[in-house]
């Protein structure tokens, strides 16, 4: 695992082999098993903005909505939470400091296939986002770097990497391409994303 802080063009981490190789197993068979008809949702159903993604996704909070341990990733995914990974974000920018005091947190599976894409916009409810990102190796897509447009910058999401940043960053999602590749192969360019942050409640103690 590799940790690294930048404080411009504004605050954000990139952690690098995030997940151990028995977490990638467990991500992968939930991966998977949503790349199938009928289980990823359009953006009207996951509240995705409809003009600015053709991309599907599912929120895994509602889907396991009363036995989240039954997902692999929201298991796993506790990571984030719980490793101090967030008490380096917040030592970037004092905009950043409250982050290691999360108590909620929602996350979100989505797909990237050929010819899918996400507009610029910005997450400005949310106070942090964590994308993860994986992809089936050797790599066969195209594109599907996230875009910075207001900075000029963009990252090349590499396999297993995850980059945390505050929610009021607009960003983009290039559009990918893949030839010769059905959509439920499973080639493209998965994202799983944590918004999360904190509120006046008392903090919840699967955080601690």
């Amino acid at each position: 695992m590799k940790t690294i802080s930048y404080e411009n063009p504004f605050p954000h981490l990139i952690v690098n082999d995030f997940y151990d190789k028995n977490e990638l197993t467990l991500i992968w068979e939930e991966l998977n098993f949503f790349t199938k008809p009928d289980k990823l949702l359009k953006a009207k159903n996951y509240g995705g903005i409809e003009d600015r993604t053709n991309a599907r996704a599912v929120v895994l909070d509602e889907v396991f909505l009363t036995h989240r341990q039954m997902s692999n990733i929201l298991t796993v995914n506790r990571k984030l939470f719980k490793i101090g990974i967030l008490k380096e974000f917040g030592k970037i920018h004092d905009c950043c400091s409250i982050a290691e005091d999360c108590n909620w947190d929602i996350t979100k599976l989505r797909y990237y296939h050929n010819g899918e894409y996400y507009e610029p916009h910005t997450d400005r409810s949310m106070q942090f986002l964590g994308f993860s990102y994986f992809y089936k190796e050797p790599k066969k897509f195209s594109g599907g770097e996230l875009v910075f447009p207001k900075y000029n910058y963009q990252l090349t999401c590499e396999n297993n990497s995850i980059i945390i940043m505050p929610g009021w960053v607009e960003h983009s999602v290039n559009e990918v391409k893949i030839e010769n590749s059905d959509y439920y192969d499973g080639w493209g360019r998965y994202a799983i994303t944590s918004f999360f942050g904190t509120n006046d409640k008392k903090i919840n103690k699967q955080y601690k």
